[in-house]
């Protein structure tokens, strides 16, 4: 079953099933396009923006079509461009999840109603962040969300900073909206503490100032650096804290 195969290993058959995909559909570098992930692999994306949802998986067959119908992403209404993004590199991993399933040896009949859905997600984020380039990119830029933003303007801020979870370095990363904490996670434990109040106070700088800050820290905090940047629009704030981890 799905939920019993450990992380690391599902986590390296979803990036290699992702690097798999883009080496089909051409695709060498980023910023990734989903709708060009699609017709490399012989995908159709189109819109219904009656539709309720962002998007779904559909195989549409023509007059006495037996081989199963062209497989077709049907994307609805998005916000914004990075929410049709995500929507079209769902939908692909919908349709590839498949070859994740065979590459850990797990009967798609037999596992959870959840699990493509979860695999589906994992695609995602593996596709318009490829783990080969983000890895580098990353290093390079000490892991700045906003200049990896620039180089991978098609997934949002909080794509980027939940895709460093999957990188080696132990951290935190904290998603606050409207000044209140709605997302916290860490890859070091299940269960990260509340934010300390080293992370408050770089945290409130930057709701205040709307420019990103850091603080770096002693030792006996747990924490190595803070670092906070502002995701700010008109009518919404939020920002994105990453905490390098040193001990809990």
């Amino acid at each position: 079953m799905l939920a019993e195969i450990p992380d690391d290993e599902f986590a390296a058959a979803v990036d290699a099933c992702a690097a798999e995909a883009l080496w089909e559909s051409g695709i060498d570098g980023p910023p990734i396009d989903g709708a060009d992930v699609a017709a490399g692999l012989g995908l159709v994306v189109t819109h219904d923006y009656a539709m309720p949802h962002r998007g779904r998986f559909v195989r549409l067959a023509a007059r006495g079509d037996d081989g199963g119908g062209q497989g077709t992403i049907v994307v609805g209404t998005a916000e914004r461009p990075e929410r049709e993004q995500w929507a079209i590199s769902h939908e692909i991993g919908e349709s590839l999840a498949y070859r994740v399933f065979d590459r850990l040896g797990v009967n798609p009949d037999e596992a959870l109603p959840t699990a493509r859905e979860t695999v589906a997600n994992r695609l995602a984020s593996a596709l318009l962040l490829p783990r080969r380039w983000f890895a580098v990119d990353g290093r390079e830029c000490d892991w700045d969300l906003l200049e990896l933003k620039e180089r991978y303007s098609t997934a949002s801020h909080e794509l980027i900073a939940r895709r460093m979870l999957d990188m080696r370095r132990p951290i935190v990363i904290t998603v606050c909206d409207k000044g209140r904490v709605t997302w916290r996670r860490s890859n070091v434990t299940c269960r990260p503490p509340e934010m300390l109040r080293e992370e408050r106070a770089v945290w409130r700088e930057v709701f205040d100032g709307g420019t990103p800050a850091f603080d770096s820290l002693d030792a006996e905090t747990g924490l190595e650096r803070v670092r906070c940047w502002p995701v700010h629009e008109l009518d919404w704030r939020r920002e994105i804290i990453r905490s390098e981890v040193v001990e809990w």
